[in-house]
């Protein structure tokens, strides 16, 4: 994990600064997650809210599923936060993930209205497949490349949720 003091080089700011702010690293880390994931779940849901009352589920779903995977290949350093250093920065950071993936779960089954646990077990799956394609890709050294996953991901999703009528 990044020592105190390069955090406080990257970020301009000095230790007496750094520590009004935050009690110790931990702290600075899971505030830069809770934003990052605040970031995306935002962009998620405005990608949703874009298009008309009228759109299918399958056009949300596109729409979402694009800018998700934009925001990450556009904000790299982001991107290797979230979805890589999260495991590494302790149990703290490993439950606030969960918590995290739970949103992102919540918020895919709001938009296909998935209503039991079937339905529910098959958005998860989703999201946990999602996230692990991404998180190959950053750790790789590939965040440009996530937007490739659109596609793919997009058709795996329709198959995958084909089965509770969701076109």
């Amino acid at each position: 994990m990044t020592p105190v003091a390069e955090v406080l080089r990257r970020a301009g700011v000095s230790r007496e600064t750094f520590y009004e702010h935050f009690s110790n690293k931990q702290e600075c880390f899971l505030a830069a997650y809770d934003a990052s994931a605040s970031t995306l779940l935002a962009a998620m849901k405005d990608a949703v809210r874009s298009g008309s009352e009228a759109d299918s589920i399958a056009e949300k779903l596109e729409r979402l599923l694009a800018r998700y995977l934009e925001v990450l290949a556009n904000e790299p350093a982001m991107a290797r936060t979230f979805l890589v250093e999260v495991y590494a920065a302790g149990p703290a950071a490993l439950a606030r993930r969960v918590q995290v993936q739970t949103r992102f779960v919540d918020t895919f089954a709001e938009i296909v209205g998935a209503r039991d646990g079937h339905e529910r077990f098959a958005c998860e799956a989703l999201v946990a497949a999602t996230s692990a394609l991404v998180t190959q890709r950053v750790c790789a050294g590939k965040c440009a490349e996530v937007e490739e996953l659109h596609a793919p991901l997009v058709r795996f999703a329709r198959e995958a949720l084909r089965g509770f009528s969701v076109r």
